[in-house]
């Protein structure tokens, strides 16, 4: 305990400081072949350090690869180039065309303000209009700019506000417009970048799509498409599941030629997007990252081109950095979803990134100010009676292996420690002398009046305090980690597994008066289930044999939901169902067959760890539980905890060591937490799992957890 202690007064503090950027607006820019760098900023009259800060994906001196999204900071329209000389900026150039045949009393004044483009863009790619007057006869070649994407900035006819409708996402939303997050978040800066809540019922200012809103569209959507040498109705019937009639309907152009001709622009029909079956409930969502291929994005997803091409035409385009894609709910792949969103598997250790240097907080009641380091004895005999302390020192010396085992992987964490005392005041008194800036996670405190006082004034700085164990708050702040799986979940989990599992088991209830609830929960899930009645008396609980006999079937087995937080219940139902299972189903039987029995519960408590209850019996009826922790193995962990501390860690030592190696690989990842949490699934470690999930402005929320079983008088994880 003496090295404990010592070592926990020899933690060294540094400090480190970070750096605020001022909001601005943003284009996009999709990067075209031959473009580099230098030749994007010349293009927007901005430095190449302004991209390089808004795009941390590249780095100087890289090639960029076409058809990257770039944000591109809105220069004052002129700049330098160098030699004091000041240059314009260079012409937009259309990213494909449409026809459209000149209708009676047309102008082109009237033409250019419907594809809200100028008279001059229409008479550019159309030469004819420069010596002859507009005919109702012709047709023109409409140019197709990148307004969506890029010219966020236009006048407010080309936006519309969308109302979000339940079950929808910003990554269903960015999908249904075309556009990517990075441009939704230029148009709505009221939305939050440290998380992506969304409302029922918000407002969003979305670019409207040509001729049409997401909600009513007026018209057919076409993509115009130059027909390429070789180039025949099959193949663009292939290509795009259109049939050459419906084709040749809308391109008359193509008979007055005589077929289809190199070089003729066409309109090709696209299906119109219902805003109605763009949501969570129908697809999956996914973000195109930075250099991925469709390829690769096939292999990855499990599904081909062709299926990836029917539910995301805009793909016919090319694929690119920064669009949203649209995935089967149903499908499967080396990927993780979440709300989803389809997030990718990343490996912490393969993704640290030294440069990192997070800065950690531990604010735990270790009650030096009350603890004899002189007295070995009285010091172990407090430990043993006061379960915060236990619970902090147990913690904290997991946590100091993981600093050593993040240290071994180069990184470097700055560490201050502040014994709490167990005390509001305290805890007061450690913040306002903290300069929490320069924060990048707080690990506890223990008490809720601490951890909500931590919180509120946390949240001021965005820093992410994480609740190391169980904490019922009523907290509303977005900052805090609640490391902890709750019952809820917990329980949640338990059901699924049991309806994945199910076939055609007989399903019986016991269930005292104080669990009714949890009852009415399984009966939603399993509406054919028999209840057994719990008899309740003054001092004792139990349940009727002769009852509970009779609602066993000897022919399939029997699944036993026990639902109590009272260990007599506990005791008696697990010693009767016991003797079921040892008794035959029929004394005359020759054959000698037994009743199949299996007991579970959705929580198993203290209870079910009383003294007075048999593991043998659990054991016999395979117990099996949701649980937030399972017993690790003689893993390099344990090994490394028992040459520091001389001692076998217990769950607190493991769980202390998974949340804090868990928090430090996320920070060395992405020096922030809420930033990280965006793209880093489930994680496991020795004894514990760590999938936060974010619900609305409450917080994250662990939504990890093992089922276990108790067979052969051994604890062990069903897969």
């Amino acid at each position: 305990m003496n090295h404990f202690i010592k070592r926990f007064l020899l933690l060294i503090i540094f400090a480190v400081s970070v750096s605020g950027c001022k909001a601005q607006k943003f284009t996009t820019h999709s990067v075209e072949k031959g473009e580099t760098l230098e030749s994007v900023a010349e293009k927007y009259n901005v430095t190449q350090y302004s991209i390089l800060q808004l795009n941390k994906e590249i780095k100087q001196g890289d090639d960029l690869r076409p058809n990257t999204i770039l944000v591109i900071p809105k220069s004052t329209g002129v700049a330098s180039n160098g030699g004091g000389e000041i240059k314009k900026s260079t012409q937009e150039e259309p990213i494909s065309f449409t026809s459209h045949k000149v209708r009676k009393k047309e102008t082109l004044y009237g033409i250019s303000r419907r594809f809200n483009i100028t008279e001059e863009d229409i008479k550019k790619y159309n030469p004819e209009l420069y010596s002859s007057q507009l005919d109702k006869r012709m047709t023109l070649k409409i140019p197709q700019y990148r307004r969506t994407n890029e010219t966020l900035g236009g006048n407010e006819g080309d936006f519309e506000m969308y109302t979000v409708a339940p079950k929808e996402t910003r990554w269903s939303i960015a999908h249904k417009y075309g556009i990517t997050i990075d441009s939704m978040l230029v148009l709505n800066p009221e939305l939050s970048k440290a998380n992506n809540y969304l409302a029922a019922g918000q407002e969003l200012k979305m670019p409207k799509l040509p001729g049409s809103t997401v909600e009513n569209q007026e018209t057919q959507l076409y993509l115009s498409y130059t027909v390429p040498p070789k180039m025949n109705f099959f193949q663009l019937k292939q290509k795009y599941g259109v049939e050459p009639d419906e084709i040749v309907r809308l391109n008359p152009e193509i008979t007055e030629k005589g077929g289809l001709k190199e070089g003729m622009v066409i309109r090709i029909p696209q299906k119109k997007l219902d805003a109605g079956e763009v949501n969570t409930d129908n697809f999956n969502f996914y973000e195109v990252k930075p250099k991925q291929t469709e390829f690769s994005l096939t292999r990855k997803f499990g599904i081909s081109y062709e299926e990836l091409l029917q539910l995301n035409p805009d793909l016919k385009e090319g694929l690119k950095a920064g669009m949203v894609l649209k995935l089967p709910k149903e499908q499967e792949g080396d990927f993780e979803v979440r709300n989803s969103l389809v997030l990718d598997k990343i490996n912490l250790i393969d993704s640290i990134d030294v440069a990192n240097r997070p800065e950690i907080m531990f604010l735990l009641p270790f009650r030096l100010d009350r603890l004899d380091l002189s007295d070995k004895s009285e010091v172990a005999n407090t430990i043993d009676k006061r379960n915060s302390l236990k619970y902090s020192l147990g913690l904290y010396s997991g946590a100091l292996v993981a600093l050593d085992s993040i240290a071994d992987l180069g990184v470097s964490v700055n560490v201050k420690t502040f014994d709490n005392q167990l005390q509001l005041a305290k805890t007061k008194e450690i913040l306002q002398k903290e300069n929490l800036s320069t924060t990048s996670a707080i690990v506890g405190p223990l008490d809720l009046a601490s951890l909500k006082e931590t919180a509120v004034r946390a949240s001021n700085k965005q820093v992410p305090v994480i609740a190391p164990i169980p904490a019922e708050s009523d907290l509303s702040l977005s900052n805090v980690f609640y490391s902890y799986t709750s019952t809820d979940v917990l329980r949640d989990h338990m059901l699924d597994y049991m309806m994945d599992k199910h076939d055609d088991q007989n399903i019986i209830i016991i269930a005292d008066s104080a669990s009714s609830k949890i009852k009415n929960f399984i009966l939603q899930k399993f509406p054919d289930a028999k209840s057994a009645k719990v008899i309740e008396e003054e001092k004792n609980i139990g349940v009727n044999i002769d009852g509970l006999r009779q609602l066993l079937s000897d022919e399939v087995e029997n699944w036993v939901f026990l639902e109590t937080e009272n260990f007599k219940l506990v005791s008696s139902v697990t010693s009767i169902l016991n003797s079921f299972q040892n008794a035959l189903k029929n004394p005359d039987n020759t054959k000698r067959e037994r009743i199949q029995l299996r007991l579970f519960s959705t929580n198993k408590n203290s209870a079910f760890e009383n003294e007075v209850i048999s593991n043998t019996h659990l054991s016999n009826i395979k117990f099996t539980y949701p649980s937030v922790y399972k017993l690790p193995e003689n893993n390099s962990f344990s090994q490394r905890y028992e040459r520091k501390f001389g001692s076998v860690p217990d769950r607190y030592a493991v769980r202390g060591f998974d949340l804090t190696f868990d928090l430090l690989l996320k920070l060395a990842f992405k020096n922030n937490l809420i930033e990280a949490s965006k793209f880093v699934g489930e994680t496991a470690y020795s004894g514990n799992k760590f999938d936060y999930e974010r619900k609305g402005p409450s917080g994250y929320f662990n939504q990890s957890s093992y089922i276990m079983t108790i067979e052969d008088l051994r604890i062990k994880e069903l897969k």
